[in-house]
């Protein structure tokens, strides 16, 4: 079973639910599994009320957070889990798991970083928008043309996550950036499509939410979400003055140049020593043909002075 820390860590989202019942039914399981952290969004007010007062679910309910959209409900979280009843991935192209495949995968991440586990509404379950924040989506198999409840699909996930798999280990905290950060890397990035003209030219419905998911194969660190940033707002500012770069131009407060060079350091040396004898064969014909050059251009400047005076003559 995972340890107190790693539970407090997986964040049970419940987006736009209505049913009383179902909500008082999710809070439950979670208080029976050992889940304290319930995040709503935009729940329906009259049934959130009610749902308050059901029996074992209160200390979980009466907790609970309240955003106004997905996206702020997942900010400070690395990785972002969602639920579906269908079995095919549609448009943004999730990878599906089953709960047994997807909550090994959701206790190891917990291990290091908060997660977040998506349950939609009732009636359509996740939106695309909802789902375009998710980095791959868990699916209960079912008899075909059925889907179970919220309150039971959030049990039986939930079980999944806590069943016994031998004792927790010790991970480091990761590296990941939190969905705050890989957020405005989404938003940047479509404001250069835009300015560029890119997405007018190859105009889609759906083209914010399949950046938003293309971001999120990127797996960035927080050291290199913040280097993206950084060259996104540069090459935004250049198309809006309508200047053309310079060399002056990568010295961006933004951008950070050592993080970079840090993230190359290993091809850098690899390079240098595979291509070592290489270089230097390189070098001298380089000085030869620099020389060469230079001899050339101060004999046309002889011969132009030649011709100059002969012509005052």
């Amino acid at each position: 079973m995972p340890s107190r820390t790693e539970l407090d860590r997986i964040q049970i989202v419940l987006v736009g639910a209505r049913n009383p019942l179902n909500i008082g039914a999710a809070a439950r399981a979670m208080s029976n599994f050992g889940f304290a952290r319930l995040r709503v969004v935009h729940p329906y007010e009259a049934s959130y009320r009610e749902a308050r007062s059901a029996v074992g679910a209160s200390a979980v309910l009466n907790h609970a957070e309240e955003f106004a959209s997905t996206a702020e409900a997942v900010a400070d979280c690395t990785q972002v889990v969602g639920t579906s009843a269908l079995s095919r991935r549609g448009s943004l192209q999730h990878a599906l798991r089953t709960p047994a495949e997807g909550a090994r995968l959701i206790r190891k991440a917990a291990g290091k970083d908060r997660v977040a586990l998506l349950f939609g509404s009732e009636r359509v379950g996740l939106s695309n928008e909802d789902l375009s924040h998710c980095h791959w989506l868990m699916r209960i198999p079912t008899r075909q043309g059925t889907s179970m409840n919220l309150g039971q699909a959030v049990g039986v996930c939930l079980y999944e996550l806590i069943r016994n798999e031998g004792p927790a280990k010790t991970r480091t905290p990761s590296d990941r950036a939190q969905m705050v950060e890989v957020e405005r890397i989404t938003t940047l990035l479509l404001d250069v499509l835009y300015l560029s003209g890119y997405i007018q030219r190859h105009p889609t419905a759906d083209a914010k939410l399949k950046t938003r998911r293309m971001v999120r194969r990127f797996a960035l660190s927080k050291r290199d979400s913040a280097v993206w940033a950084g060259m996104l707002r540069q090459i935004a500012w250049k198309l809006r003055s309508g200047s053309k770069p310079s060399a002056d131009s990568f010295h961006s407060s933004d951008l950070s140049h050592s993080a970079i060079s840090s993230s190359e350091s290993s091809e850098s040396s690899s390079d240098s020593s595979g291509d070592s004898s290489g270089d230097s064969s390189g070098d001298s014909s380089s000085k030869s043909s620099s020389k060469s050059s230079t001899k050339s251009f101060s004999g046309s400047s002889e011969m132009g002075a030649a011709k100059t005076r002969a012509a005052k003559d």
